[in-house]
Order: structure tokens, then C-alpha cells, then sequence
């Protein structure tokens, strides 16, 4: 398993390489923006045809996350469908592999902006997760403290290579989006550059990840 580990209230995290937050001490497992059924959304709303595969990828990235940290806690932080049709519109493979994933440990939904009613799939459906020191929440408030959002699919250039990123400050982390046919925002734009105060890091996705300042331009 891959990961940066940095505190966080009284907290210490993990980011993995996959995009995906580890918890260790509550043996909990976070991750953002999956945009499952993305594909099929597009299409039905008379966009390009993309290859359907995605939903299969993101599932199967998440089923290795939870096969290598084999957590009690499951958070899904907003926007884990593309839209309520997309949560309804889930291939019988694919909800069947959803829901296999779920067995045997609890499994919370916060609400994202793309996916603000309930989802008839299990689990627990929330607005926002309280849990010790930190809250878990879709999109980050200015004034919060121990945050733990998402929303805004954070990038980071290295060597005139974005990659999707974790920002990290001593106030909050925003996730990267975890999902395979998702975008992403520059940390520089001015969206995260205000949240984010001036000793940020961005710690780069990938095996392993990598820790650097906040590119501020």
C-alpha cells in the first residue's frame, strides 16, 4: 500500500496513491468523486458515445483499495454517481460487484451536488459525517476546521505533468476525484487557491505518492 501519511486535527491520514484517504486508527476508508455511470449519463443526454467501462474501472481501483486496507468504514464523499438515473441506470454486474464490496462493513453516502437524493443501493445516507476530531462533507466551508471534503477534483503539475492531487493544509484536505472519466482543477485556480492556506501541500497521486508546496501559479 502506497500512501503519504499527515496529520490533521488529532488525526493522522493517509493519501494513497490511488487518490483514496486511509484512516488507519478508525479503520476507515474515503474516497471522492467516483461519477459512477458517467458514461451513460453523457449518452442519454445525447453527448458523446464513450466506452462504458469506466463504472468496471473505478470499481475494481476501490475493490483493491478495500482488499489492502480492509476497513470497518466505508465513505463515499459526494457525487458518487453522475446522477440519480446514473445510481438507478446500474448495470446488474456492476451492482452486484457494488454490493459485494459493502458486505460486511458500514458503508456511508454523503450527499455531493450531483447526487443530492437518496440511493437505493444500502448503506447510510448522510448530508455530512461527524466522526471524532474531523467532518466529512462533499464541498469545503471557508471557516471549517478537521475538514474532509471533496467536490473540487484538485490537479497539481510536476515536471509539465498534471496529476490529480490531495491539498492539504493544517485546517482541512480535499480529496482528488477518485473516478476513472472524471476532469480536474488546477490547485492554482482561484477556487482552491482561497481555501487553501499559503503552507499547503499537494500530494500527487500515484505509486508512491509525492508530497510538494501547493503550486500557487
Amino acid at each position: 500500500m502506497h500512501g503519504h501519511d499527515f496529520p490533521l486535527a488529532d488525526a493522522t491520514l493517509t493519501a494513497l496513491g490511488s487518490g483514496a484517504l486511509f484512516w488507519r486508527a478508525e479503520s476507515l476508508l474515503c474516497v471522492s468523486d467516483l461519477h459512477l455511470g458517467k458514461a451513460e449519463r453523457i449518452a442519454r443526454r445525447g453527448g458523446a458515445l464513450l466506452p462504458p467501462f469506466e463504472t468496471r474501472d473505478t470499481l475494481a481501483r476501490l475493490a483493491d483499495d478495500i482488499a489492502s486496507t480492509d476497513p470497518a468504514v466505508v465513505v463515499c464523499l459526494g457525487d458518487s454517481f453522475d446522477d440519480l438515473a446514473a445510481a438507478g441506470g446500474l448495470g446488474e454486474a456492476e451492482r452486484t460487484w457494488l454490493m459485494q464490496l459493502m458486505a460486511g462493513r458500514r458503508w456511508i453516502w454523503v450527499e455531493g451536488n450531483h447526487d443530492p437524493g437518496p440511493v437505493d443501493l444500502g448503506g447510510t445516507h448522510r448530508a455530512e459525517l461527524a466522526l471524532g476530531p474531523l467532518v466529512f462533507r462533499h464541498i469545503a466551508r471557508p471557516d471549517a476546521a478537521g475538514e474532509v471534503s471533496g467536490h473540487y477534483h484538485p490537479k497539481a503539475r510536476l515536471a509539465r505533468r498534471s496529476r490529480p492531487a490531495f491539498l492539504v493544509d493544517s485546517r482541512r484536505v480535499i480529496l482528488p476525484a477518485y473516478g476513472t472519466y472524471t476532469g480536474g482543477l488546477a490547485c492554482h485556480a482561484p477556487p482552491l487557491a482561497g481555501l487553501m492556506g499559503p503552507q499547503a501541500i499537494a500530494i500527487l497521486t500515484g505509486a508512491p505518492p509525492r508530497a510538494m508546496p501547493m503550486p500557487r501559479r
